[in-house]
């Protein structure tokens, strides 16, 4: 729950300027996230979320220009995610799993127990066979667009 909750909210502020955690909670609540603004605090700090300026004065938050990077290097090279138990396979662009695999490692997604990559394919070794279906649905949510 708290991974899918986590991934709704990298979506809601890639498409909107959230300025509050009230705002944000508000957000998830109309997603189905019914979470205290204690959550909402939390989650952002696992996260890493930053505050930028805008225009006008008015702040918002966003993905750390490292995290931001490290996502559109893996989904511009992923073309396919499955899995098999609790094990998740990606398939990637000739010769670019090393460096979507470690945009993964990165990413720090907390039911992940470890990853391997070679060419064109990374292994993704999972808690449990839910938390595998999980990933490959968010996983393939987001590489769809």
């Amino acid at each position: 729950m708290k991974n899918k909750r986590q991934d709704i909210i990298l979506e809601i502020i890639k498409d909107n300027k959230v300025e509050t955690q009230e705002a944000l909670q508000e957000m998830l609540a109309q997603r189905g996230f019914n979470v205290t603004q204690a959550t909402v605090s939390r989650d952002i700090k696992e996260l890493r979320l930053i505050k930028r300026s805008g225009r006008g004065g008015s702040y918002h938050y966003e993905m750390p220009g490292d995290m931001q990077s490290d996502r559109n290097i893996f989904f511009e090279v992923v073309t396919k995610v499955d899995y098999a138990v609790n094990t998740v396979v990606i398939k990637c662009r000739n010769g670019m799993a090393q460096a979507a695999c470690a945009a993964l490692d990165g990413m720090e997604y907390n039911k992940i127990v470890g990853t391997l990559a070679g060419d064109d394919t990374i292994f993704v070794l999972m808690r449990t066979e839910n938390d595998a279906a999980d990933l490959v649905k968010t996983l393939g949510k987001l590489i769809r667009g």
